[in-house]
């Protein structure tokens, strides 16, 4: 028996959409980062980017448990010295929503060349309405 290794000129993707509401952030970001790596798929090969493309809605009612709204914390760095700015779970949520989600399913993807195109076919949308109507998208629920 011979290993089947995909190649990106095989790879077909589908649109998948998922709603976030009242859904754990870190069990929702596990879904959508195993969807855009292609591990569902048994065609998976780690070095060809297999994945699908994930729409992900209502991406400001996604929960966390425990204290996490007040006391997570989510650091970036502006470049300049001494400037390392801190936000807070809740605050974040009030500002860019979709940002909290993109950090954690981005910090699930493999830190390699792949990492960006995986980050490129997920949109995140903070309502109900999505624009991508026109593309066959299956409903997963989580």
């Amino acid at each position: 028996m011979k290993s089947y290794i995909s190649k990106p000129s095989e790879v077909t993707r589908k649109w998948y959409l998922i709603d976030a509401e009242g859904k754990t952030l870190g069990r929702i970001s596990t879904e959508i980062a195993r969807l855009l790596r292609g591990k569902h798929k048994v065609t998976f090969t780690p070095h060809v980017d297999g994945g699908d493309f994930v729409i992900v809605i209502n991406a400001d009612k996604v929960v966390v448990t425990g204290n996490k709204t007040d006391d997570k914390i989510y650091r970036r760095h502006t470049g300049y010295i001494g400037n390392m700015k801190e936000t807070n779970f809740r605050k974040l949520q009030q500002e860019k929503p979709e940002e909290i989600i993109k950090l954690s399913v981005r910090g699930m993807l493999p830190k390699n060349k792949l990492r960006a195109p995986m980050m490129k076919r997920l949109r995140l949308f903070v309502g109900n309405e999505h624009t991508h109507a026109a593309q066959s998208v299956e409903t997963l629920n989580i």
